[in-house]
């Protein structure tokens, strides 16, 4: 009986936000009037228009609305891993309460647990230089070591390297966003947000079904930035996303960090800019960790960098050896080279994402 009056409440919360022309403002502005977003829709015209907060479309939703147009948020929900909190649940995160217009609902597939660990940003442009890309890679790789758990956009370019070198150190990212999340932005990146919501977790604010609408990317940089403790940007024009983000960061006390490059590098505009407005120059982690909270302590790792990257490379190494022009699926690999399922199946990504090996309906094959 328990479950069922939290699904039926939870039906109630979806359907307000799906009212026309009630936001996030109006959103808390009638909870505090009705407390509840079920005694909105319980509500008579009269209360409705002399509460002053909805315009007549909207009243006319509300004594109109049918909960069947949240059943696809509901069978979603039902899907192995995929949660729908509220803001009133433990489970929603703490930072995300502190900003101005906190998302009333999370969906998130993957692991509920990794929302309150501490994270931080890497963000960056979209076409990032070859040297842009092993910088964010590199550092998501030793920053996750130190026990940080990475969250980005999923977006191409740095977005994507930092989840990348996430992965390949063996700890959680995070991605956040701009569509519903059964919808996967951009598309290549279907295999990248697989392995995320099984190795961390892949949240959104929109609801099932939300196509990739470029208004919903500015909105979700909020969330990036009050996830984490500090945003570190590598790579940026001046006029872009990732500088949203870094002002969104620094609006909200966070620490903002840059990483600066050639003067003759037009994506150089952005860091160096932050970095004149009192971001911290950053050249490794421990610019970083340096500048972090107190109340986050860095693990103390003794494996070398050289070493964890060896590793990564001769896994891969040995996976290449066993792939051809013939698919070979992923049980053979395991027998094949003695990896675990996991192994495999993370390593076979990132050759994705190289473009070295390709996906088909029988198994993997490499690209020609």
């Amino acid at each position: 009986m328990l479950r069922i009056i939290c699904i039926m409440n939870l039906v109630y919360w979806l359907m307000l936000l799906r009212v026309p022309y009630v936001g996030v403002k109006t959103f808390y502005q009638a909870l505090k009037v009705f407390e509840t977003p079920e005694m909105v829709f319980k509500a008579s015209e009269q209360q409705l228009r002399e509460s002053g907060l909805f315009k007549t479309k909207s009243i006319e939703s509300i004594l109109a609305a049918d909960k069947s147009i949240v059943d696809a948020d509901i069978m979603w929900q039902k899907n192995d891993n995929c949660h729908i909190i509220t803001i009133v649940d433990d489970e929603y995160p703490e930072g995300l309460k502190q900003i101005s217009d906190p998302p009333p609902l999370l969906y998130v597939r993957g692991g509920l647990k990794y929302l309150s660990k501490p994270q931080l940003a890497i963000v960056g442009s979209r076409n990032p230089s070859a040297s842009g890309k092993d910088t964010a890679q590199k550092f998501a790789f030793e920053l996750a070591k130190k026990g940080l758990t990475i969250t980005s956009g999923m977006a191409t370019g740095i977005d994507a390297k930092a989840h990348i070198g996430t992965l390949e150190a063996g700890f959680p990212t995070i991605a956040v966003c701009g569509t519903g999340l059964d919808r996967i932005y951009p598309a290549k990146h279907k295999s990248l947000a697989h392995q995320i919501s099984i190795s961390g977790a892949l949240i959104s604010e929109f609801p099932i079904g939300t196509s990739p609408i470029a208004a919903n990317f500015p909105r979700r940089n909020r969330i990036i930035s009050a996830l984490s403790m500090g945003v570190l940007v590598v790579e940026s024009s001046i006029k872009s996303g990732t500088m949203i983000t870094a002002k969104l960061a620094a609006d909200q006390g966070k620490e903002v960090f840059a990483v600066p490059s050639a003067i003759n590098n037009p994506l150089a505009e952005g860091p160096h800019l932050l970095i004149k407005q009192g971001a911290k120059l950053t050249e490794n982690i421990d610019d970083i960790l340096q500048e972090l909270p107190a109340s986050f302590s860095p693990v103390n790792n003794n494996v070398k960098e050289a070493k964890n990257t060896k590793s990564v490379d001769n896994n891969a190494s040995v996976l290449l050896k066993y792939l051809g022009y013939n698919a070979v699926s992923i049980d053979q690999l395991v027998e094949k080279s003695g990896m675990s399922p996991q192994i495999v199946t993370q390593e076979l990504l990132l050759l994705e994402l190289d473009n070295r090996v390709e996906k088909t309906a029988s198994g993997y094959v490499l690209i020609r």
